[in-house]
């Protein structure tokens, strides 16, 4: 491994880690504060046990998430500092709001944590939706800074210099609206079906039903309701990409010859030496309709494009589809619970349903991390986009291979830490956060 893959390796596997992180913590302080509405609305002592239990988890993956950020920051200088040179005036305003969302966030969870019976109940309450609320605008300033990779603005590139820098402009960049609306989506999706797969599991295994029933029933709904607005999310993604990036796109799909009604591929193998893709399945047409909507439409394709100026189309594509594919499943089962909540009310109790959840779980993660493999992956070679070469701007620097053993220790450390916190969490849900259970009558 050469100095210059296991810079983009590490990058790739400290991001792949960290977004997990981040998007739990993104989603689980509203799923903790429509309990703990739920709680005051209804004086249900259920409720406050689950907003506790939820709150701890919230605690648990904000301290990682700040771990895991904070050496995100750290590599970034480390591993490509021409970058950091060049682009850090640019888009150095949304990573700095971005801190200050993090201040707010801390200040609040510790109010929060530490306010029961301290302070008024609705002013604790939107102390909860306040981490929340910081959390979502971390997540949506970060996305802003990566969308400015994607779509770059705020500046004139004059004989290699960076003039006329506009922060303002850089921040809101063409980009940002489309990748944090979808990003904010994914998070939602991916972190709610994965919560409601855990107590879907507790409630086969006939542990706490009552408490895991009602935890449940919150974070699926929200995964249910994210899931079926995710594609349109994605449309609006996908437009988006065609327009600015069309080599993506065409990536995305292993599309290789410029032509109206452009097929929609599903499946395939890319053969990139011979510029075709093999044992696809095409839909005539779909692909310039989704794309620009009009079937008539021709959509680049790849041989358009210096080889030296394409991204691995393979991983590109399997990325892409693996995302696609996902994502209609877990749209499929939310029309499946919510036809349920409708007019099928015996189904929500039904084993056949909770076992769907629970196959579920690792999905809506799978799924977020294809998508940052298209967004990443997708944009080589380019860090930024036709401004610079991710090859021109790594570390000079020997011995990044060391780095990266490292940094991945760390991480996988910190992974099974969290596991191993999260266990304790769901077996002491008895004891401490479940007041019909007889253990928590004993300790109360």
């Amino acid at each position: 491994m050469d100095d210059f893959l296991a810079a983009r390796s590490q990058m790739a596997m400290s991001l792949g880690f960290h977004i997990i992180f981040a998007c739990i913590g993104m989603v689980m302080p509203f799923f903790m504060s429509i309990s703990h509405f739920i709680y005051l609305k209804t004086g249900n002592v259920l409720y406050k046990g689950l907003t506790k239990a939820w709150s701890r988890g919230v605690a648990i993956f904000f301290a990682t998430g700040a771990v895991s950020g904070t050496m995100l920051s750290f590599e970034l200088g480390l591993l490509w500092p021409t970058f950091m040179e060049h682009a850090g005036p640019i888009f150095g305003m949304p990573f700095s709001l971005e801190g200050t969302a993090f201040f707010i966030e801390a200040i609040a969870l510790g109010f929060f944590l530490y306010g029961w019976g301290r302070f008024n109940r609705w002013f604790h309450w939107a102390t909860g939706v306040v981490v929340g609320l910081s959390g979502i605008a971390s997540g949506i300033l970060v996305v802003a800074a990566n969308a400015w990779m994607n779509s770059p603005a705020g500046f004139d590139y004059v004989d290699g210099q960076y003039l006329n820098i506009d922060p303002i402009a850089a921040m809101f960049n063409d980009a940002w609206f489309s990748q944090a609306l979808h990003m904010v989506l994914a998070a939602f999706v991916a972190t709610g079906f994965a919560v409601a797969g855990v107590h879907a599991l507790m409630l086969l295994k006939g542990k706490n039903t009552s408490f895991h029933h009602a935890a449940f029933r919150i974070a699926a709904l929200s995964a249910c309701i994210a899931a079926l607005l995710q594609p349109v999310s994605g449309d609006i993604s996908a437009k988006d990409v065609a327009k600015r990036q069309p080599v993506k796109l065409a990536a995305m799909e292993a599309h290789f010859d410029t032509e109206p009604r452009a097929p929609f591929i599903v499946g395939g193998i890319p053969d990139e030496e011979n510029d075709t893709v093999r044992y696809a399945l095409k839909i005539p047409g779909l692909l310039s309709f989704l794309a620009h909507g009009d079937v008539d439409k021709p959509v680049m394709g790849l041989k358009d494009v210096p080889r030296e100026n394409r991204p691995p189309v393979a991983v590109t594509h399997y990325a892409f589809q693996l995302m696609i594919g996902l994502g209609m499943l877990l749209a499929a089962l939310a029309v499946v619970y919510l036809y349920g909540l409708i007019r099928k009310r015996p189904w929500l109790s039904s084993r056949w349903l909770l076992r769907l959840f629970v196959v579920a779980i690792p999905m809506g993660y799978i799924a977020l991390e294809a998508g940052w493999t298209v967004t990443e992956v997708g944009r080589q070679p380019w860090i930024i986009h036709e401004v610079m070469r991710t090859a021109d701007a790594v570390t000079p620097m020997p011995g990044i291979v060391y780095s990266f053993y490292l940094f991945t220790a760390i991480f996988i450390s910190l992974s099974l830490i969290v596991i191993f916190l999260l266990y304790r969490q769901i077996k002491m849900v008895g004891r401490l956060y479940d007041p019909t259970d007889p253990e928590y009558q004993k300790n109360p």
